[in-house]
């Protein structure tokens, strides 16, 4: 049976794409090609030459592709689309030799099945992919939906509306929609819309074996999950996909679809007259009654914090900070003499550490607390526009596994800041010390620490009010409490996002920690959450193997922490990267899983790697994991040259931080 195949052979590379001519008589390449996108659940797309898509098919449903409702069951050709470890491709089998059909790209990109008939001997058109102007890519933008036969044929769903009024009412409709009702996380619901072509699936989660009822238990436990589906419609519907960006290209049919559950504000589920009353009583409210509130909140917290510390003198203090530009208002300020007192006048022997910024020092208040200090060096410049930052980013933000600002101290020309004290210290010296690695560090408590941090950067870069791209991520800035549980800490070079804010950005001042830092980071400047994703990969290969990226060696190649992975990988032999001070201890799934989890935050493209909020659904369930592609790393390095191109490319070669200033 004449067989023909569309799609990617995973494990050699081997891509079969279609490509259009440039007219219907000159076979020269075209400006369209249509190809199976392998990339989160696989799709087939039609694209030009400046890469920009024009048209998707869809995922595979057990019967078809979701936006293709014509191709049904014939007795012409069978179809099939393959999804496994090994390949991912689309096939149809002639049934009858007798009656020809083939798959042609026009030059104008249009996807047609074309059967010859012998009468006319031509080739006719028996099927096309794009039927009407609602299968062009996206048209209605993020959130809106393509319907044909309304008029416009771009509407938003009920909960929504559109984004840009004004552009939308001139057929402008790339803006898309937007909630009319922010999400509150557990107490949002799902509304059904029935018979859509499911959004685009290229950074969805998905896992086969769910029931519908668990796939909508695992989106509602996690805040980000924006919409779930069935994977496969077949008997009643079976598997699971998730979304956790924005919903596009989505169309709804009078006939076919599947069912798509977007997540809805709980007050957007109920009926018009509940939503009227809801208004209602919140109308005056807002007007009084929330600002009498709002003060009655501010006066009882500053109390509480008077209280905390001031059953002698206080030593919090209601002035404004001295810093041109600065405000504490949200945080309490210590005397310098209480900060004094407590590190026993910043006494060598209370010293933790140090960094660019100044010393970090051991402290106990009156009441024994007990408190780590740090100290702005006061000819540190940089310093002052880091301790701005960090005030800026996390005295808001509170989370298990992030590190408590307490306050800071701002007399005269002193710049402290007050943290919860962690006994432990940082990640590293456990990671990175053979001893007490082997002694305090098995499996379990290494795993806890990898999802710990997991959560914590999922909660800047999603959860929290204001997105928060770290930058620095590292062993060292992870800091452990009495238990070994992980603390994000050093937010100096962090950057904050607003809600509507694109989170990612180009800087000519990079700063970070080389080895920790992707590539296109550390080469270019650009950074987004998926650069803190990269520094969080490297640290999860970091503490399975309790090896340091930078620096690594191994006497049968001269590739760095994350080539070693990824050969191990490629080779099926990962269980060799693991630190052999507790193999004894080990989940062996869950140890290959968490490097499988690497790998893939740790991948040259930053489109390829998960979002921290996917990451933690992989690392806590047993969903099926995507291969990982190459590292960002330069394999072919020489580390007794420093001159060399590749050791100069390669960011694991080198053990400090730094900021990078270049002219652009």
């Amino acid at each position: 049976m004449p067989t023909m195949k569309l799609g990617r052979n995973l494990v050699t590379g081997l891509d079969r794409y279609m490509s259009s001519w440039i007219t219907e008589d000159d076979p020269s390449k075209g400006q369209y090609i249509h190809y199976v996108d392998p990339s989160g659940y696989p799709q087939m797309f039609v694209k030009n030459n400046e890469d920009k898509i024009t048209f998707r098919t869809g995922p595979w449903n057990g019967e078809r592709f979701s936006g293709t409702s014509n191709l049904k069951p014939n007795e012409i050709y069978t179809y099939d689309f393959v999804m496994n470890e090994n390949e991912v491709y689309y096939q149809f089998n002639l049934i009858d030799s007798k009656v020809p059909t083939r798959l042609v790209l026009t030059s104008n990109g249009i996807v047609q099945r074309r059967i010859w008939v012998e009468q006319q001997e031509d080739w006719n058109i028996y099927l096309t992919g794009q039927i009407d102007n609602c299968d062009t890519y996206n048209m209605c933008g993020p959130y809106g939906s393509c319907t044909i036969n309304n008029s416009p044929p771009c509407g938003c769903f009920d909960g929504f509306e559109p984004k840009d009024p004004v552009a939308w009412s001139s057929a402008d409709w790339s803006h898309g929609c937007a909630r009319r009702l922010k999400l509150e996380c557990q107490k949002d619901g799902f509304k059904r819309i029935s018979g859509t072509k499911l959004p685009d699936t290229r950074k969805v989660v998905y896992n086969k074996s769910m029931s519908l009822k668990e796939c909508e238990r695992l989106c509602h436990a996690n805040c980000s999950c924006v919409a779930y589906a069935n994977s496969d419609i077949r008997h009643g519907g079976s598997g699971c996909l998730m979304w956790f960006d924005e919903l596009l290209d989505i169309r709804v049919y009078s006939n076919g679809g599947q069912d798509l559950y977007v997540r809805m504000n709980a007050a957007e589920l109920g009926n018009g007259s509940t939503r009227k009353k809801i208004v209602s009583i919140l109308v005056p409210i807002s007007s009084a009654g929330v600002i009498s509130l709002v003060l009655w909140l501010t006066l009882r917290s500053r109390k509480q914090k008077l209280q905390r510390h001031g059953t002698q003198q206080s030593s919090l203090k209601t002035r404004k900070d001295e810093t041109p530009g600065f405000q504490t208002d949200e945080l309490p300020l210590f005397g310098f003499s209480e900060i004094n007192k407590a590190t026993q006048h910043f006494s060598f022997g209370n010293k933790l550490g140090e960094g660019g910024f100044g010393l970090v020092y051991k402290g106990v208040l009156n009441d024994g607390q007990e408190i780590a200090v740090k100290r702005l060096s006061k000819q540190s410049k940089q310093g002052i526009d880091e301790f701005k930052n960090e005030v800026s980013c996390i005295a808001k933000h509170q989370h298990r596994n992030l590190v408590k600002l307490l306050g800071c101290c701002l007399e005269a020309d002193e710049r402290m800041l007050i943290y919860e004290y962690m006994p432990n210290k940082s990640l590293d010296l456990f990671i990175f010390d053979r001893l007490k690695s082997s002694e305090l560090l098995d499996w379990a408590t290494r795993f806890n620490i990898i999802k710990g941090i997991a959560r914590g950067l999922s909660y800047l870069h999603h959860d929290s009010r204001l997105r928060i791209i770290h930058r620095d991520l590292k062993a060292s800035n992870i800091l452990l409490d009495h238990n070994l549980n992980p603390k994000i800490s050093d937010f100096g070079m962090a950057r904050i996002f607003g809600g509507e804010e694109s989170d990612q950005a180009n800087t000519n001042r990079v700063v970070g920690t080389y080895g920790y830092m992707a590539p296109e980071y550390a080469i270019d400047g650009l950074f987004s959450t998926k650069s803190d994703v990269f520094s969080f990969g490297v640290l999860v290969l970091e503490i399975v193997s309790g090896e340091k990226n930078r620096g690594f060696s191994h006497p049968d190649h001269d590739l760095n922490l994350l080539g070693h992975a990824w050969r191990l990988h490629q080779e099926d032999q990962s269980s060799e990267l693991l630190d052999i001070s507790m193999k004894e201890s080990i989940d062996l799934p869950q140890v290959m899983r968490a490097i499988h989890v690497g790998l893939l935050c740790v991948q040259k493209s930053l489109d390829l790697r998960p979002s921290m909020s996917v990451v933690n659904l992989m690392l806590g369930s047993t969903m099926s994991l995507p291969n990982p592609k190459e590292p960002g790393f330069f394999i072919h390095r020489n580390i007794n040259d420093p001159t060399s191109s590749s050791s100069l490319l390669d960011p694991s070669l080198n053990e400090m931080s730094v900021t990078i200033i270049e002219a652009r």
